[in-house]
């Protein structure tokens, strides 16, 4: 079969990203004469439009049945040349990409001559896989237009009010007595100083108004079954045991907010009288007229920033919304208390964008900023009057300690990931290292999860601000409709496969597949294992504990996996 196939082969120069460590035009001659090539090109860069259309000039003109793509990692452009394949009348799925510049080139950039010669076992790799390959269709799936969010936050509410605008039946589903989540306890937020409680009463009003929202509240999400566009999901309502509400949706968007951090007793004076966390702080802020601590009127502050954040073997990123509501709060401060001193004590500031102009606009109205060291965090007492000393070396002015005496001593605490794990054993979703959610790729698929259908939206799945926060649910809300709307949704095909005259149902691979999506069939007289197609994510994980050998993943066979084992192997002319 592989003398009668007809393959390109396309090697980047990715504008020298590829060509800089890795000589091209050699991979190309010691490619182009494998069995099966018959069109071997570079180009300076293979995504340009100019040289898509040069691909699918080949594949027509040549009557090319397999493609190969060398370039960049198959997260950035796989769909690209899928689609290019599609438009030039191949099947999509008999086109392999081959990454040598994540993989290769920059993983080699000291030595050119082995990233050559790793490039070139790379491609042949891939040119064995493809001389193996067989046309493939999506798995079409007929979709429900309805959506479950959960959580009734910003995030949460701006996405069901989304949905419903655009005609999808939404299930809220709220686990406290009331909507709005953190925002909805807060006054005025950064940047324009808008009211959070007025923001949330109003996306409540609205979301009320909405004939196609049903919420749910002090409710959770306790099961799910099913499959891509058509979930059966139960809602058990008023706590354990409660009554449980069973509910089909096409598509679940995951909207459940965050946690503040909160310091252990001792940590930087906290329990201490007058030690506040930024939301403690913020609640106090609400009040009218001028500033006031326990009926006393309130003459300095100081603030820690980057408690509970960016801490060795603890919270190691940043909540990146804290410093600018911290500098935020100093405004606000200054506006209704101008004479109150304000000494901001951080290891950076961190106010991105145009939130910049806060900072600055903070120091013009007083505020002294301090920058110490990441090793040397201030130290707190508590004075005989009743007042702070906050001590602080400042790398300002070359380490001179300062002593500052203060009314109040402010946290500035972050977010901390929400405590979820009955959810997330539920919908089966993948948690990062910092415990928040995990999106497919930050930039081309922010929102969606590697379970199709389930979307993450908000600070679920890391710090943000409110804005941000809406701003992701409105691209849940895209996706969702994108998925709903149609009616039906195509899915990717490469999924496992069972062989009944192999299989005797041993159980194993159920028990290893993560997603629930093999299940026992009787089939001629027997019992054999069968795959729901709309379930697998392609994973993998049961064809190498199938003692029988009779699993296979489409697109990524055992010949073709030992096919490509045997193009690495192969050796590299020097």
């Amino acid at each position: 079969m592989s003398e009668e196939r007809r393959i390109g082969v396309y090697v980047c120069h990715c504008g020298g990203n590829i060509s800089d460590y890795v000589d091209v035009a050699q991979v190309i001659g010691a490619v182009e004469d494998e069995p099966g090539v018959v069109v071997a090109r570079a180009a300076m860069f293979t995504c340009s439009d100019a040289t898509q259309q040069e691909i699918i000039d080949d594949i027509r003109e040549q009557e090319l049945d397999g493609m190969v793509v060398a370039s960049c990692s198959p997260s950035l452009h796989t769909e690209t040349f899928r689609e290019v394949a599609r438009r030039a009348g191949l099947n999509p799925y008999e086109y392999t990409q081959v990454n040598i510049r994540e993989q290769c080139s920059w993983a080699h950039t000291d030595d050119r001559e082995g990233a050559t010669r790793k490039a070139i076992r790379l491609v042949r790799a891939g040119i064995a896989r493809t001389r193996l390959s067989a046309p493939l269709e999506p798995v079409t799936v007929e979709t429900v237009p309805k959506t479950l969010v959960v959580g009734g936050g910003v995030a949460g509410l701006r996405a069901a009010f989304g949905l419903a605008e655009i005609g999808l039946e939404v299930f809220l589903v709220e686990r406290e007595a009331e909507l709005g989540g953190q925002v909805g306890n807060l006054g005025a937020i950064y940047p324009h100083g808008n009211d959070g409680r007025a923001l949330i009463a109003r996306l409540t009003r609205a979301v009320g108004e909405r004939p196609n929202i049903t919420v749910f509240t002090r409710a959770e999400l306790v099961e799910k079954s099913g499959s891509f566009g058509n979930y059966q999901a139960t809602v058990r309502v008023g706590g354990e045991p409660g009554e449980r509400i069973q509910i089909d949706v096409g598509s679940i968007v995951v909207a459940t907010g965050f946690d503040s951090y909160e310091p252990e007793a001792g940590e930087l004076g906290y329990g201490i009288e007058g030690v506040l966390t930024l939301p403690e702080f913020e609640q106090l802020l609400n009040q009218d007229g001028a500033l006031t601590f326990n009926g006393k009127p309130v003459e300095s502050i100081a603030y820690v920033y980057c408690v509970g954040s960016r801490q060795p073997g603890g919270h190691e990123y940043c909540s990146r919304y804290c410093c600018s509501t911290a500098v935020h709060d100093s405004l606000r401060v200054a506006e209704h208390s101008p004479d109150v001193r304000q000494y901001h004590l951080h290891r950076d500031m961190r106010t991105y964008g145009k939130n910049e102009l806060l900072y600055s606009e903070s120091r013009e109205r007083g505020s002294l900023y301090i920058r110490f060291a990441d090793g040397e965090p201030p130290a707190v007492e508590k004075l005989p009057d009743g007042r702070l000393r906050v001590t602080v070396r400042d790398l300002l002015t070359e380490g001179e300690e300062l002593a500052i005496e203060s009314d109040l001593l402010v946290l500035v605490t972050g977010m901390v990931p929400r405590q979820n794990e009955e959810l997330t054993g539920v919908l089966k979703l993948p948690v990062g290292k910092d415990g928040f959610f995990n999106e497919i790729h930050p930039k081309l698929r922010p929102v969606e999860t590697v379970v199709d259908g389930v979307l993450i939206a908000g600070a679920c799945q890391g710090p943000k601000s409110a804005s941000e926060s809406v701003t992701s649910a409105l691209a849940a809300v895209s996706q969702s409709a994108a998925i709903l709307k149609k009616g039906s949704a195509e899915l990717d095909p490469l999924v496992a496969t069972v062989d009944p005259e192999k299989c005797s149902w041993c159980g194993t691979c159920q028990e290893a597949c993560p997603y629930d999506a093999i299940g026992r069939l009787a089939l001629n007289g027997k019992q054999v294992a069968a795959v729901e197609a709309a379930v697998c994510k392609g994973c993998g994980g049961c064809v190498p504990v199938c003692a029988e050998e009779a699993i296979d993943l489409q697109g990524y066979t055992d010949a073709q996996v030992r096919a490509m084992i045997d193009g690495l192997l192969q050796e590299v002319a020097r």
